[in-house]
């Protein structure tokens, strides 16, 4: 299975800061909730990429419902799509 590489490494901290953003948009409850991760747990996420003892805590998301994460994803995309189609049309 290959990793996957992103195009802009540096867009990772700029997609979250508006995935925060939007959640409290929202008004959903994002860091009101913490996660603690067993080794087995920890290993696990570390070889799917998805956690890192050395990074930074995620704020936990799984007390919210697939519909209030979809909503986050939908309105990030609906935003990057608008941003993408002011930046052309001011070409």
């Amino acid at each position: 299975m290959a990793k996957s590489n992103k195009l802009v490494p540096e867009s990772k901290q700029a997609l979250d800061q508006l995935k925060y953003e939007i959640a409290a948009e929202l008004g959903l409850p994002i860091g009101n909730h913490s996660v603690s991760f067993s080794n087995a747990d920890a290993e696990f996420a570390g070889e799917l990429g998805t956690f890192s003892r050395n990074s930074q805590k995620e704020h936990y998301w799984g007390h919210l419902s697939s519909r209030d994460t979809g909503a986050v994803g939908g309105t990030i995309t609906k935003r990057l799509i608008q941003k993408a189609e002011e930046t052309l049309f001011n070409l």
